[in-house]
């Protein structure tokens, strides 16, 4: 299940949903979907003891039918392990942080505890990630809010495996165990003989995974394979989201408008009044109440838009012609 991607890991729970016959939700427009909503998906290529989703049903359930009925009905290795109702009152789940183990192999436990203090001795640990909309880099250290190795269990500490327990912050962008071990590969030379083997264990608030990931516990169930849904959120929010997700959003889309760099602008949103006539320009992206004009667009010779005085009259003599 570890290579199930996110979408796979939807599209079975949302035949599961259909199966199991909840009364589910349906978003509405021309192509209805189930209302169903996850927070902080895991990559692919690793697996999963805690993940979350949330479902909206158009009439009230009791929350151990709609465990046993969707447990039932979802394939092997994803198991429901747990189902809340969400009420007003709730507070929303705050998913802050990920407690990570990541299994080492032909790693020492010497040679990963080295690379573990030289990795927490950086000030950061920039790494990059090839995505659909180009490389992104990150820090990595900075996300890491603690970081030991250990042995694996059964072996000697001496020989065999190591592991990795990482507590790792939800950010923006968000920062992966895989970018972790780069980062670790790049600042002290750490190379396991084969891929490292991840799960995540715990996820929620800072305090408390911080303080789950300080007693290095195995995961609870079916050791470190499989994808669970755990519980299901409260509505209005993943709480996965970082609090500064809007604003950093909105820093990428005026520093991808053309000409956004040359704007000047004061806090209220109006130009300065020093403001070069060039820098004023509008944009692509900007638009024009309809009806007005936009004066830095000059005139088009030669258009049927009405543009050139006689442009319509030209063209008709020439179709009279033809």
């Amino acid at each position: 299940m570890r290579f199930a991607s996110h979408r796979d890991i939807a599209r079975a729970v949302e035949r599961g949903v259909r199966r199991a016959g909840l009364p589910i939700a349906l978003s509405a427009g021309f192509t209805p979907h189930p209302r169903i909503s996850y927070a902080g998906a895991a990559p692919t290529g690793t697996a999963s003891e805690a993940e979350y989703l949330e479902l909206s049903l158009t009439e009230p359930c009791p929350a151990a039918e709609v465990q046993a009925r969707l447990d039932a009905a979802l394939p092997d290795g994803i198991d429901v392990i747990e189902v809340t109702e969400r009420s007003a009152a709730r507070d929303d789940l705050q998913l802050e942080a990920s407690y990570w183990q990541a299994v080492l192999p032909g790693v020492r436990t010497d040679q990963a505890a080295a690379a573990v203090a030289a990795f927490l001795a950086v000030g950061s640990a920039e790494v990059e990630r090839l995505t659909n909309k180009g490389v992104r880099r990150m820090d990595a250290r900075a996300a890491v809010a603690s970081m030991t190795a250990g042995p694996e269990a059964g072996s000697a500490p001496g020989a065999g495996n190591s592991v990795l327990h990482m507590v790792v912050r939800h950010g923006v962008p968000a920062v992966r165990p895989d970018d972790v071990l780069a980062a670790l590969r790049k600042v002290a030379a750490l190379a396991p003989a084969s891929p490292p083997v991840v799960a995540r264990v715990t996820q929620g608030p800072l305090s408390e995974v911080a303080a789950g990931g300080a007693g290095h516990a195995p995961p609870s169930r079916g050791g470190m394979g499989g994808s669970s849904p755990r519980a299901v959120p409260p509505r209005g929010g993943t709480g996965g989201s970082s609090p500064r997700a809007g604003t950093a959003a909105q820093e990428q889309e005026e520093t991808t408008r053309p000409g956004a760099d040359s704007m000047q602008a004061d806090p209220g949103g109006t130009t300065s009044p020093d403001m070069p006539a060039a820098a004023a320009r509008r944009s692509a992206y900007d638009q024009l109440p309809r009806g007005a004009e936009d004066p830095s667009r000059g005139p088009a010779p030669g258009s049927l838009t009405g543009d050139c005085p006689h442009a319509r009259e030209r063209a008709e003599r020439q179709r009279v012609q033809w």
